[in-house]
């Protein structure tokens, strides 16, 4: 009896390979994320100290009790949605690394990140900060009603009512229903990249800006967390000094971010595992279903098996308000498309990746 066995170079030993690599991505991933639990829970009396400690460390919210009508129907076999939010308070340890005149707490960076069922490809799509939404119905930290409003900053609602109604307008501009959010505020993000050893990047072009303070010539550099902090605020020292262009280092250095998380040997240092986890959950604030250890474990183990390359980052179209220069909206049919496509877990059309509108937005960082 012989066996037909893939010839070297023929598409099946490829694709063979393709798909070892991909089991070995996956299982290296997986043991990743469950080896800080796995070591914690070994350890005994000390493990499990350690355990409630970083634990406790997540600050968690239910958007089902909070959010009780209105929502978007989720809907069978379309995949997960994530908004991770990146918050600039201006108050506590992040005070020191403010940058800019803007007062108060504002939503900086705000991702939808929609990963496919299955969990084999994702897609992270970024809200200009700058774009004018409708503000639906929110209530307030202390329990007041926050009464709608038209035409308001996206990044203004989160300084107003918090990361719930955060999630409402995301969800009430785009039809999509959001299951999770993250959000990490700019002392944690700082101290993650320092916990991992930095993170690199690759520039194209010189970038001097004044008021985020990074300078970086041309070529490859290992960030720290300042620089990191830096890069991902930049905008006057990259393309025409809008909001849109930051947005394009923010997506660059996500990739870069998740690509160093996955080459961190952590089960050959529990020292390092616990000194990133405790960084990573003391600066985390999460919906209910994910503010646990256990719980965030078990949502990275569901998402190991995609691949950075296959990551994809879109900026939601936008275009520049007819009334306010210096503010921008979403264009349809092109956003609506997107939308779309991220509800019925569909691919992408083409047109809504296409640049969005360039110019000169506020420049107030």
């Amino acid at each position: 009896m012989t066996h037909d066995l893939p010839q070297m170079g023929s598409p099946r030993s490829r694709q063979a390979a393709s798909t070892d690599r991909a089991r070995r991505r996956r299982r290296s991933i997986w043991l990743i994320e469950l080896s800080l639990v796995l070591l914690l829970l070994a350890a005994g009396g000390a493990g499990y100290w350690l355990y409630r400690h970083l634990n406790d460390n997540i600050k968690g919210v239910d958007l089902e009790q909070v959010i009780r009508d209105g929502r978007p129907m989720r809907l069978p076999d379309s995949g997960q949605n994530l908004l991770v939010l990146g918050s600039d308070s201006r108050s506590g340890a992040n005070a020191s690394l403010a940058t800019g005149k803007v007062a108060g707490a504002q939503s900086d960076t705000a991702m939808v990140i929609h990963i496919s069922q299955g969990g084999s490809k994702a897609v992270a799509v970024s809200i200009p900060r700058d774009t004018l939404v409708t503000r639906p119905t929110c209530t307030a930290k202390d329990g007041t009603a926050i009464p709608s409003a038209q035409r308001v900053m996206f990044n203004s609602v989160y300084s107003l009512a918090g990361p719930v109604c955060v999630v409402r307008t995301v969800e009430h501009m785009s039809g999509v229903r959001i299951d999770h959010f993250l959000e990490i505020d700019f002392a944690g993000f700082k101290e993650l990249v320092n916990a991992i050893g930095g993170v690199t990047v690759t520039v194209d072009q010189n970038i001097h800006d004044k008021f985020s303070g990074l300078d970086l010539s041309a070529g490859t550099h290992r960030l720290d967390g300042i620089q990191a902090l830096q890069f991902v605020r930049t905008r006057h020292g990259i393309g025409d000094g809008s909001d849109l262009g930051r947005i394009g280092l923010q997506q660059q250095f996500l990739i870069a971010l998740l690509s160093e998380v996955k080459k961190q040997h952590l089960l050959s240092s529990p020292t390092k595992a616990y000194r990133i986890a405790n960084q990573v959950t003391a600066s985390l604030t999460t919906d209910s279903g994910l503010a646990s250890l256990a719980k965030l474990v078990e949502f990275g183990r569901d998402m190991s098996g995609i691949d950075t390359s296959a990551l994809e980052t879109i900026m939601l179209p936008v275009q520049y308000d007819l009334k306010d220069p210096n503010r921008v909206v979403a264009t349809q049919p092109q956003a609506g498309r997107l939308w779309q496509a991220l509800r019925r877990d569909q691919k992408i059309p083409e047109a809504a990746k296409k640049p969005p509108t360039t110019g000169s937005l506020n420049p107030e960082a």
